[in-house]
C-alpha cells in the first residue's frame, strides 16, 4: 500500500482533486501533534491524591495491544509501540478512516 493509498484510506479518498501543487504544499508544510494512547483508567479523586512516587495505575490494555494513535485530536490509526535508539516510538499497523 502507498503512502496515498494509506492517506486515502484515513480521509475516505476518491474526493476531488485537492489543488496544485503550490496549494498543497502549504498543507505538506503544517506542523501537526501526534500522540499515542497507551492505555486509560479511571480512578477516584480520592485515590488519585493518595499516588506517590513509585505508584502504579493499570490500564485497560494489554502489554501486546495496539496504541491509539492520534493526530491534532483524531484517531487516525492504531500502532506497535517500539524503540528506536534511545527513543520510545510507533509502528503504524492499522489506518482508521476519519470522517468529516
Amino acid at each position: 500500500m502507498s503512502n496515498q493509498d494509506d492517506i486515502d484510506a484515513m480521509f475516505g479518498g476518491g474526493g476531488p482533486a485537492m489543488g496544485t501543487s503550490t496549494e498543497l504544499s502549504a498543507i505538506y508544510d503544517t506542523m501537526v501533534e501526534v500522540s499515542v494512547v497507551l492505555g486509560t483508567s479511571t480512578i477516584r479523586v480520592r485515590d488519585l491524591l493518595k499516588l506517590g512516587r513509585g505508584a502504579i495505575v493499570e490500564l485497560d490494555r494489554k502489554i501486546d495491544d495496539l496504541s491509539d494513535i492520534i493526530v491534532s485530536g483524531r484517531t487516525v490509526g492504531r500502532g506497535e509501540v517500539t524503540i528506536v535508539e534511545d527513543k520510545i516510538a510507533v509502528t503504524f499497523r492499522e489506518f482508521t478512516r476519519v470522517n468529516g
